[in-house]
């Protein structure tokens, strides 16, 4: 798949930070169930390389790695299994090696500065990263002025109740949402959850 067949799955990807020891590959059933097959499982756990691995092999999955910083860290979340990476920034060495590895790569971007260094390796999608402390919907629509071609996943404050705004934007093909596992939740409620996200318009 390219990044852009990944972005377009579903209109909300699911962010997750996974902190706690569970069932990964029912977790990862369940949001394929409710609509929402692409699952970026941060990087930010010791938990995170083993939750990949276990939930890139669910049927229906496209499970990816987030807040890929280095190299280093892009090649044991390829290793571990994840169809595509997404970083909160772009550095040279990183995207370097991130299109030489010919992983769907969705970079972290802010400014006109990051896209247009973004488009030097040509890529022409990214994350808007973090969505509303850089700025919220204005900043987007004003961004994506001189860039037409480009089109964006916002991530970072983006809520249950503004996800909708957002994916109203033409520039938007989805966004990531940090909302879905809480402490303590089951299945059932993280299912409810995924399902109304599924069910937002784009």
């Amino acid at each position: 798949m390219t990044i852009d067949q990944i972005m377009r799955a579903a209109p909300v990807i699911p962010v997750l930070v996974l902190d706690e020891e569970m069932d990964w590959a029912a977790l990862a059933s369940t949001f394929v169930e409710a609509g929402l097959p692409v699952l970026e499982i941060t990087m930010r756990t010791p938990l995170a390389l083993d939750a990949i691995r276990v939930m890139s092999k669910v049927q229906g999955a496209i499970a990816g790695a987030g807040t890929v910083l280095n190299e280093a860290q892009l090649g044991q979340a390829i290793d571990a299994g994840s169809r595509f990476i997404v970083s909160p920034g772009l550095t040279e060495p990183l995207g370097k090696a991130a299109v030489a590895s010919g992983v769907p790569f969705l970079p972290g971007t802010a400014t006109a500065a990051d896209i247009m260094r973004g488009l030097d390796f040509g890529l022409d999608r990214f994350k808007f990263f973090p969505a509303d402390a850089s700025g919220g919907i204005p900043a987007l629509k004003a961004l994506a002025g001189p860039f037409g071609n480009v089109r964006f996943c916002p991530t970072g404050g983006v809520r249950v109740d503004t996800a909708a705004d957002w994916l109203g934007l033409d520039s938007v093909l989805c966004v990531g949402g940090t909302w879905f596992v809480k402490s303590g939740d089951d299945l059932g409620t993280i299912g409810e959850r995924a399902r109304a996200a599924a069910s937002l318009r784009r």
